[in-house]
């Protein structure tokens, strides 16, 4: 864990940020190491850290009963953990976990995060920015997850998270797949064999290689692309139109 002096972060909801709003926020900020599994919210329980993520890729779930948890929203280097704050609720009965990759995140206590919030009209508003692209996300998901079939949900979380990485390596497994696009391991198992087969990726144990990303647009089809294009209406560049910009 580090204190850094001079921020540096890939982080594009910070870099949205002016430097006033940015200045709220820094001398509160510690570079933290995160890794696969890590825990950023517990579900139900008072919110005492919000992460900034510079890599990796964060899930957030709901769990009704029994059933096993559902993905609900996906963000990485273009967000912030714990929209619950923005909202005024101290908790979230969701929780939100690291689901691919490690590397590393500006954390922020909980009071300063929200002091600082509380002292910038333009804070908040960028912040509540993100907020409205999550709302969509989720809005999306439930959607795709209505329409389309499994093979065309499994290319645009496939896509999603592609914006969110380095490089073309997603690593993953079929058990975690099935929870972010609400699917059986079977079905799963059976619709990454079928984009290998189309040549869109390739699957190894515990990984998934992107090869023909036009290809997996066009099979997710409407699927994709309405969230993203609010997030870049909204806040700035994200995902794959960074590496172009």
């Amino acid at each position: 864990m580090s204190h850094p002096d001079q921020i540096y972060t890939r982080n594009t909801l910070l870099g949205a940020l002016s430097a006033n709003d940015l200045a709220l926020l820094k001398p509160h900020f510690c570079r933290v190491d995160i890794a696969r599994e890590d825990v950023l919210v517990h579900a139900d329980k008072p919110v005492e850290h919000v992460y900034f993520l510079d890599q990796g890729v964060a899930s957030i779930v709901a769990a009704i009963g029994s059933h096993r948890p559902t993905e609900v929203g996906i963000f990485g280097r273009d967000g912030v953990s714990a929209t619950c704050l923005l909202l005024g609720s101290d908790r979230s009965p969701h929780q939100t976990f690291i689901q691919v990759g490690s590397g590393t995140a500006l954390r922020i206590d909980t009071a300063p995060y929200l002091e600082a919030v509380r002292a910038s009209e333009t804070l908040r508003l960028t912040l509540l920015r993100f907020v409205q692209t999550m709302l969509v996300q989720a809005a999306h998901s439930t959607a795709t997850n209505a329409h389309h079939r499994i093979e065309a949900r499994l290319a645009r979380w496939l896509l999603m998270c592609h914006d969110r990485v380095d490089g073309d390596e997603i690593a993953i497994t079929h058990d975690f797949l099935g929870l972010m696009i609400a699917a059986e391991r079977s079905g799963v198992t059976v619709s990454l064999h079928i984009l290998e087969g189309a040549g869109m990726i390739r699957a190894k144990r515990g990984r998934v290689i992107i090869r023909d990303r036009e290809m997996l647009c066009e099979l997710a089809g409407d699927s994709y692309g309405v969230p993203e294009a609010q997030y870049r209406h909204l806040i700035g560049p994200m995902g794959r139109d960074m590496d172009e910009g």
